[in-house]
Protein backbone atom coordinates (compact mmCIF):
# COMPACT_ATOMS: atom_id res chain seq x y z
CA UNK A 1 0.00 0.00 0.00
CA UNK A 2 1.40 3.48 -0.65
CA UNK A 3 1.87 5.39 2.36
CA UNK A 4 2.11 8.78 0.29
CA UNK A 5 -1.87 7.43 -1.10
CA UNK A 6 -2.82 7.62 2.81
CA UNK A 7 -1.58 11.09 3.65
CA UNK A 8 2.39 10.30 4.03
CA UNK A 9 4.84 13.06 3.93
CA UNK A 10 7.83 14.94 4.94
CA UNK A 11 6.79 15.79 8.15
CA UNK A 12 5.42 13.03 8.89
CA UNK A 13 9.05 11.12 7.94
CA UNK A 14 10.64 13.28 10.04
CA UNK A 15 8.55 12.24 13.30
CA UNK A 16 9.24 9.15 12.51
CA UNK A 17 12.85 9.10 12.19
CA UNK A 18 13.68 7.86 15.50
CA UNK A 19 11.34 5.10 15.55
CA UNK A 20 12.55 3.97 11.81
CA UNK A 21 16.49 3.87 13.66
CA UNK A 22 14.54 1.51 15.90
CA UNK A 23 13.34 -1.07 13.27
CA UNK A 24 9.92 -0.26 13.41
CA UNK A 25 7.39 0.62 10.66
CA UNK A 26 5.42 3.43 10.14
CA UNK A 27 1.37 2.36 9.42
CA UNK A 28 -2.16 4.46 9.63
CA UNK A 29 -4.90 3.26 11.63
CA UNK A 30 -7.94 2.39 8.82
CA UNK A 31 -10.87 0.38 10.85
CA UNK A 32 -11.02 0.27 14.98
CA UNK A 33 -12.84 -2.20 16.82
CA UNK A 34 -12.99 -3.13 20.20
CA UNK A 35 -10.51 -5.93 20.55
CA UNK A 36 -8.10 -4.36 18.04
CA UNK A 37 -7.29 -2.36 14.84
CA UNK A 38 -7.00 -2.85 11.07
CA UNK A 39 -3.69 -1.13 10.19
CA UNK A 40 -2.77 0.02 7.09
CA UNK A 41 0.77 -0.05 6.28
CA UNK A 42 3.29 -1.04 2.79
CA UNK A 43 2.81 -4.15 3.36
CA UNK A 44 -0.86 -4.20 3.00
CA UNK A 45 -3.87 -4.37 5.53
CA UNK A 46 -2.81 -5.88 9.24
CA UNK A 47 -4.21 -6.58 12.19
CA UNK A 48 -2.72 -4.39 14.77
CA UNK A 49 -2.82 -4.84 18.93
CA UNK A 50 -1.63 -2.17 21.19
CA UNK A 51 1.65 -2.90 22.86
CA UNK A 52 1.10 -2.80 27.03
CA UNK A 53 3.79 -0.49 27.37
CA UNK A 54 0.90 1.85 24.97
CA UNK A 55 -1.91 0.79 26.98
CA UNK A 56 0.44 1.12 30.49
CA UNK A 57 1.67 4.83 29.84
CA UNK A 58 -1.33 5.93 28.24
CA UNK A 59 -2.87 8.69 30.56
CA UNK A 60 -6.64 8.41 29.35
CA UNK A 61 -8.30 7.04 26.30
CA UNK A 62 -7.76 9.50 24.28
CA UNK A 63 -3.86 8.94 24.23
CA UNK A 64 -4.98 5.52 22.40
CA UNK A 65 -4.87 5.06 18.49
CA UNK A 66 -8.01 6.10 16.68
CA UNK A 67 -8.95 5.91 12.90
CA UNK A 68 -6.79 7.97 11.01
CA UNK A 69 -3.45 8.45 13.78
CA UNK A 70 -0.32 7.48 12.42
CA UNK A 71 1.76 4.84 14.18
CA UNK A 72 4.85 3.06 15.03
CA UNK A 73 4.40 -0.59 14.00
CA UNK A 74 7.15 -3.30 15.63
CA UNK A 75 6.27 -6.46 12.69
CA UNK A 76 5.67 -9.87 13.87
CA UNK A 77 7.63 -12.56 12.03
CA UNK A 78 5.66 -14.77 10.07
CA UNK A 79 2.06 -13.02 10.80
CA UNK A 80 -0.06 -10.71 9.07
CA UNK A 81 0.07 -8.77 12.46
CA UNK A 82 1.47 -5.72 13.87
CA UNK A 83 2.02 -4.29 18.02
CA UNK A 84 1.57 -0.81 17.97
CA UNK A 85 4.34 0.86 19.57
CA UNK A 86 3.55 4.49 19.88
CA UNK A 87 1.15 7.20 17.97
CA UNK A 88 2.99 9.56 16.32
CA UNK A 89 1.44 13.17 16.86
CA UNK A 90 -1.58 14.12 15.60
CA UNK A 91 -1.90 17.68 13.53
CA UNK A 92 -5.53 17.68 14.19
CA UNK A 93 -8.21 15.68 15.58
CA UNK A 94 -12.07 15.80 16.23
CA UNK A 95 -13.06 15.09 19.80
CA UNK A 96 -16.01 14.88 21.77
CA UNK A 97 -16.39 15.12 25.87
CA UNK A 98 -16.99 10.97 26.67
CA UNK A 99 -21.01 10.24 27.08
CA UNK A 100 -22.23 10.44 30.33
CA UNK A 101 -20.74 11.94 33.31
CA UNK A 102 -17.21 11.67 33.07
CA UNK A 103 -15.30 14.52 31.54
CA UNK A 104 -12.68 11.98 29.21
CA UNK A 105 -12.27 13.25 26.27
CA UNK A 106 -13.01 11.11 23.25
CA UNK A 107 -10.97 11.56 20.02
CA UNK A 108 -13.41 10.44 16.93
CA UNK A 109 -11.08 11.08 14.02
CA UNK A 110 -7.30 12.10 14.16
CA UNK A 111 -5.20 13.96 11.14
CA UNK A 112 -8.18 14.95 9.23
CA UNK A 113 -8.40 17.86 7.18
CA UNK A 114 -12.08 18.52 6.46
CA UNK A 115 -14.87 18.16 9.11
CA UNK A 116 -17.80 17.31 7.38
CA UNK A 117 -20.77 18.08 8.98
CA UNK A 118 -23.79 15.97 7.42
CA UNK A 119 -27.35 16.87 8.29
CA UNK A 120 -31.00 16.45 6.82
CA UNK A 121 -33.05 19.06 4.97
CA UNK A 122 -36.54 18.93 5.97
CA UNK A 123 -38.27 18.64 9.05
CA UNK A 124 -34.93 16.95 10.96
CA UNK A 125 -33.17 19.92 10.34
CA UNK A 126 -31.60 21.44 13.69
CA UNK A 127 -29.61 24.50 13.25
CA UNK A 128 -28.79 24.53 17.00
CA UNK A 129 -27.28 20.68 16.47
CA UNK A 130 -25.19 21.92 13.41
CA UNK A 131 -23.74 25.00 16.08
CA UNK A 132 -22.70 22.68 18.49
CA UNK A 133 -20.68 20.93 15.64
CA UNK A 134 -19.18 23.93 14.32
CA UNK A 135 -18.27 24.90 17.50
CA UNK A 136 -16.46 21.17 18.08
CA UNK A 137 -15.01 21.37 14.62
CA UNK A 138 -13.50 24.95 15.42
CA UNK A 139 -11.33 22.91 18.17
CA UNK A 140 -10.16 20.59 15.72
CA UNK A 141 -7.55 21.86 13.36
CA UNK A 142 -9.84 20.73 10.58
CA UNK A 143 -11.57 22.71 7.98
CA UNK A 144 -15.46 22.19 8.45
CA UNK A 145 -17.87 22.02 5.56
CA UNK A 146 -21.80 21.80 5.88
CA UNK A 147 -23.90 19.52 4.03
CA UNK A 148 -27.15 19.20 3.80
CA UNK A 149 -28.21 15.85 2.07
CA UNK A 150 -31.65 14.45 0.99
CA UNK A 151 -32.51 17.72 -0.97
CA UNK A 152 -34.59 15.77 -3.48
CA UNK A 153 -37.03 15.46 -0.84
CA UNK A 154 -37.94 18.95 -0.01
CA UNK A 155 -38.92 22.22 -2.44
CA UNK A 156 -36.54 24.94 -0.28
CA UNK A 157 -33.40 23.27 -0.22
CA UNK A 158 -31.80 26.41 -1.38
CA UNK A 159 -33.81 28.84 1.19
CA UNK A 160 -32.93 25.92 4.12
CA UNK A 161 -29.48 25.99 3.25
CA UNK A 162 -29.37 30.13 2.83
CA UNK A 163 -30.68 29.79 6.68
CA UNK A 164 -28.06 27.57 7.70
CA UNK A 165 -25.27 30.24 6.04
CA UNK A 166 -26.73 32.50 8.02
CA UNK A 167 -25.65 30.59 11.46
CA UNK A 168 -22.63 29.50 9.32
CA UNK A 169 -21.11 32.40 8.67
CA UNK A 170 -17.91 31.58 6.65
CA UNK A 171 -18.52 28.19 6.55
CA UNK A 172 -19.19 26.51 3.11
CA UNK A 173 -23.07 25.12 2.83
CA UNK A 174 -23.51 22.58 0.30
CA UNK A 175 -27.00 20.85 -0.32
CA UNK A 176 -27.07 17.57 -2.15
CA UNK A 177 -28.62 14.30 -2.52
CA UNK A 178 -26.68 11.35 -1.68
CA UNK A 179 -29.27 8.62 -2.64
CA UNK A 180 -29.58 10.17 -6.43
CA UNK A 181 -25.81 11.47 -6.48
CA UNK A 182 -26.40 14.91 -6.99
CA UNK A 183 -24.53 17.09 -5.82
CA UNK A 184 -21.70 14.91 -4.36
CA UNK A 185 -19.17 16.52 -6.58
CA UNK A 186 -18.82 19.44 -3.92
CA UNK A 187 -17.68 17.12 -1.59
CA UNK A 188 -14.50 15.98 -3.52
CA UNK A 189 -13.45 19.07 -4.56
CA UNK A 190 -12.42 18.91 -0.41
CA UNK A 191 -10.56 15.79 -1.10
CA UNK A 192 -7.39 15.60 -3.10
CA UNK A 193 -5.18 13.48 -3.40
CA UNK A 194 -3.31 12.29 0.26
CA UNK A 195 -6.10 14.77 1.80
CA UNK A 196 -8.80 13.19 4.67
CA UNK A 197 -12.02 14.01 5.43
CA UNK A 198 -14.59 12.62 8.31
CA UNK A 199 -18.28 12.68 8.03
CA UNK A 200 -20.12 13.65 11.20
CA UNK A 201 -23.70 13.96 11.99
CA UNK A 202 -26.76 12.14 13.57
CA UNK A 203 -28.27 8.86 12.81
CA UNK A 204 -30.11 8.62 9.11
CA UNK A 205 -28.41 11.83 7.98
CA UNK A 206 -27.18 9.47 5.07
CA UNK A 207 -23.28 9.70 5.74
CA UNK A 208 -23.26 5.86 4.39
CA UNK A 209 -25.16 6.45 1.29
CA UNK A 210 -22.79 9.76 0.41
CA UNK A 211 -19.74 7.12 1.06
CA UNK A 212 -21.31 4.95 -1.20
CA UNK A 213 -22.16 7.61 -3.75
CA UNK A 214 -18.58 8.82 -3.65
CA UNK A 215 -16.52 4.65 -4.39
CA UNK A 216 -19.79 4.09 -7.19
CA UNK A 217 -20.42 1.23 -5.56
CA UNK A 218 -23.05 0.23 -2.58
CA UNK A 219 -20.32 -0.81 -0.21
CA UNK A 220 -21.50 0.55 2.96
CA UNK A 221 -24.84 -0.85 4.57
CA UNK A 222 -27.86 1.77 4.32
CA UNK A 223 -31.54 1.36 5.96
CA UNK A 224 -34.56 3.58 5.54
CA UNK A 225 -35.40 6.31 8.34
CA UNK A 226 -38.37 4.99 10.70
CA UNK A 227 -41.57 6.30 8.89
CA UNK A 228 -43.02 6.61 12.83
CA UNK A 229 -40.80 9.50 14.24
CA UNK A 230 -38.47 9.96 11.02
CA UNK A 231 -35.26 8.98 12.90
CA UNK A 232 -32.18 7.40 12.20
CA UNK A 233 -31.11 4.34 12.73
CA UNK A 234 -27.34 3.46 13.00
CA UNK A 235 -25.97 1.55 10.34
CA UNK A 236 -22.07 1.99 10.79
CA UNK A 237 -20.92 0.29 13.67
CA UNK A 238 -17.16 1.16 13.80
CA UNK A 239 -15.20 4.22 12.39
CA UNK A 240 -13.39 3.62 8.88
CA UNK A 241 -10.96 4.96 6.81
CA UNK A 242 -12.14 4.79 3.41
CA UNK A 243 -9.68 5.07 0.29
CA UNK A 244 -11.92 6.89 -2.32
CA UNK A 245 -11.23 6.49 -6.25
CA UNK A 246 -9.81 9.70 -6.76
CA UNK A 247 -7.07 9.86 -4.01
CA UNK A 248 -8.90 11.28 -1.03
CA UNK A 249 -9.86 9.45 1.52
CA UNK A 250 -13.37 9.93 4.05
CA UNK A 251 -13.62 8.53 7.71
CA UNK A 252 -16.94 7.12 8.25
CA UNK A 253 -18.46 7.44 11.80
CA UNK A 254 -21.94 5.82 13.69
CA UNK A 255 -24.21 8.23 13.95
CA UNK A 256 -24.15 10.50 17.27
CA UNK A 257 -27.08 10.52 19.85
CA UNK A 258 -24.71 12.66 22.16
CA UNK A 259 -22.51 15.71 21.59
CA UNK A 260 -20.62 16.80 24.94
CA UNK A 261 -18.39 19.84 24.65
CA UNK A 262 -14.35 19.29 25.11
CA UNK A 263 -11.66 21.69 25.32
CA UNK A 264 -11.70 25.61 25.52
CA UNK A 265 -13.88 28.38 23.88
CA UNK A 266 -12.20 28.81 21.11
CA UNK A 267 -15.13 26.82 19.23
CA UNK A 268 -17.54 29.18 20.68
CA UNK A 269 -15.52 32.39 19.45
CA UNK A 270 -15.31 31.13 16.26
CA UNK A 271 -18.89 29.75 15.36
CA UNK A 272 -20.34 33.28 17.16
CA UNK A 273 -18.10 35.67 15.87
CA UNK A 274 -21.10 37.73 14.58
CA UNK A 275 -21.86 38.29 18.65
CA UNK A 276 -18.50 38.29 19.91
CA UNK A 277 -18.09 41.23 16.93
CA UNK A 278 -21.24 43.17 18.49
CA UNK A 279 -20.14 42.59 21.98
CA UNK A 280 -16.82 44.95 21.13
CA UNK A 281 -19.55 47.75 20.83
CA UNK A 282 -21.46 47.02 24.56
CA UNK A 283 -21.02 50.47 26.79
CA UNK A 284 -19.85 48.12 29.10
CA UNK A 285 -16.49 45.76 28.64
CA UNK A 286 -17.92 43.29 31.00
CA UNK A 287 -21.30 43.71 29.29
CA UNK A 288 -24.05 40.55 29.99
CA UNK A 289 -26.22 41.56 27.19
CA UNK A 290 -28.69 41.05 29.81
CA UNK A 291 -30.70 44.77 29.86
CA UNK A 292 -27.41 47.07 30.84
CA UNK A 293 -27.45 50.46 28.86
CA UNK A 294 -25.29 51.11 25.84
CA UNK A 295 -25.35 47.19 24.88
CA UNK A 296 -24.68 46.26 21.49
CA UNK A 297 -26.05 42.65 21.77
CA UNK A 298 -29.76 44.09 22.70
CA UNK A 299 -30.00 46.55 20.55
CA UNK A 300 -28.90 43.64 17.48
CA UNK A 301 -32.10 41.78 18.98
CA UNK A 302 -34.36 44.92 18.47
CA UNK A 303 -33.57 45.76 15.20
CA UNK A 304 -34.39 41.92 14.13
CA UNK A 305 -30.59 41.47 12.98
CA UNK A 306 -29.23 38.84 15.83
CA UNK A 307 -32.30 36.14 16.28
CA UNK A 308 -32.96 35.58 20.27
CA UNK A 309 -32.41 31.65 19.48
CA UNK A 310 -28.74 32.08 18.75
CA UNK A 311 -27.50 34.41 21.48
CA UNK A 312 -29.44 31.46 23.55
CA UNK A 313 -27.29 28.96 22.41
CA UNK A 314 -24.71 31.14 22.32
CA UNK A 315 -24.85 31.51 26.00
CA UNK A 316 -25.44 27.86 26.41
CA UNK A 317 -22.92 26.61 25.09
CA UNK A 318 -20.55 29.36 27.09
CA UNK A 319 -21.71 28.02 30.43
CA UNK A 320 -21.41 24.44 28.85
CA UNK A 321 -17.62 25.11 27.92
CA UNK A 322 -17.07 27.06 31.32
CA UNK A 323 -18.47 24.17 33.31
CA UNK A 324 -16.60 21.69 30.90
CA UNK A 325 -13.30 23.44 31.84
CA UNK A 326 -14.18 23.53 35.63
CA UNK A 327 -14.12 19.57 35.70
CA UNK A 328 -11.42 19.40 32.96
CA UNK A 329 -8.77 21.80 35.49
CA UNK A 330 -9.25 19.34 38.44
CA UNK A 331 -9.25 16.21 36.36
CA UNK A 332 -5.71 17.34 34.82
CA UNK A 333 -3.89 17.98 37.97
CA UNK A 334 -4.84 13.80 38.66
CA UNK A 335 -3.84 12.63 35.99
CA UNK A 336 -0.30 14.24 35.84
CA UNK A 337 -0.29 12.68 39.21
CA UNK A 338 -1.14 9.26 37.33
CA UNK A 339 1.38 9.95 34.07
CA UNK A 340 4.31 10.71 36.42
CA UNK A 341 3.85 7.56 39.17
CA UNK A 342 3.53 5.00 35.89
CA UNK A 343 6.59 6.78 34.51
CA UNK A 344 8.38 6.28 37.53
CA UNK A 345 7.30 2.85 38.29
CA UNK A 346 8.26 1.68 34.30
CA UNK A 347 11.58 3.35 35.34
CA UNK A 348 12.29 1.29 38.63
CA UNK A 349 11.00 -1.75 36.66
CA UNK A 350 13.80 -1.39 33.73
CA UNK A 351 16.15 -0.77 36.58
CA UNK A 352 15.36 -4.18 37.97
CA UNK A 353 15.82 -5.54 34.88
CA UNK A 354 19.37 -4.60 34.66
Amino acid sequence: MDLIRLGWGPNLAEAFAAYHAEGLIPGRIGIQHRSHYLVYAERGELRGEPSGKLFYLAGEPADLPVVGDWVALRERPGEDAVTIVEVLPRRSKFSRGAAGRKTEEQVLAANVDVVFLVDTLGERLNIRRLERFLVLAGESGARPVILLNKDDLVDSADEDAALVQRSARDVPVHHLSALYRRGIEAVGSYLGHGLTGVLLGPSGSGKSTLVNALLGADRLKTVEVRELDEKGRHTTTHRELILLPDGGMLIDTPGLRELQLHGGDDGVLATFEDIEELATGCHFRNCGHAGEPGCAVQAALEDGSLEPKRLESYRKLQREVAHQLRKKDKREALLHKERWKKIIAQHRKGNRKR
